[in-house]
């Protein structure tokens, strides 16, 4: 029996990022793709025939926290797995709350991926070690997270262009195009953007830049 899933997210490098992780085994079949919770929903309304949803958490017009609770509340056979950049403990404790099933990093390696999906259509919950152990102390005292204001990151004009650009999936040579800079100088604004934001990766910078509304 093949595990008939979908993933909903609005970054199109990152759904097929996913979706080749998962065409290295033979037992996934994806049913679709969604760029929202709305549009997901809509998806699920035509055909709810699924096993399992990889759920993005920070989307427009319906966020995956939102949608979880939805689906959870109209679908409880399907199993939700968030999917996010960031162990975010605000986040994570809200999609536990709303009845996630499980909760991985987007970079997970593909034989995690797949152990994790399978653990939690068995009956467990995917969590990587570090959100395991955010979740126990999310648990132990919620109070302590709460909501903390957004930082101010003083990245100058160029250097969020440079973001903008990148959060739309191009490469530094296209961005070097676009905004007409030479390739090494768009490689020093990321460095830059990198230090200012403490992140190691493009896909941390787009998705924090999201997240502290900077792009």
């Amino acid at each position: 029996m093949k595990v008939r899933y979908a993933i909903v997210d609005d970054n199109s490098f990152l759904v097929h990022s996913t979706k080749e992780k998962l065409s290295f085994f033979n037992d996934f079949e994806l049913r679709f793709t969604a760029a929202d919770g709305k549009n997901c929903l809509d998806k699920l309304d035509a055909n709810s025939n699924l096993d399992l949803i990889l759920m993005d958490i920070e989307m427009p017009v319906m966020n995956g926290v939102e949608a979880t609770e939805i689906i959870k509340k109209t679908y409880p056979q399907i199993k939700v797995i968030m999917l996010t950049v960031f162990d975010n403990d605000e986040l994570i404790f809200n999609a536990i709350k709303v009845g996630a099933d499980g909760y991985l990093l987007k970079d997970v390696d593909p034989e995690s991926l797949k152990n994790g999906i399978l653990d939690t259509l068995n009956g467990g919950a995917a969590m990587t070690p570090s959100i395991a152990q955010k979740t126990l102390r999310l648990l132990r005292n919620p109070a302590e997270f709460q909501s903390v204001p957004k930082q101010d990151f003083q990245l100058t004009d160029r250097e969020t262009e440079v973001l903008e650009q990148l959060g739309k999936g191009l490469s530094y040579t296209k961005i070097a195009d676009n905004i007409f800079l030479s390739p090494s100088t768009v490689r020093k604004h990321i460095e830059n953007i990198y230090k200012k934001l403490q992140v190691h990766s493009k896909l941390e910078a787009v998705e924090k830049a999201k997240k502290n509304n900077l792009i």
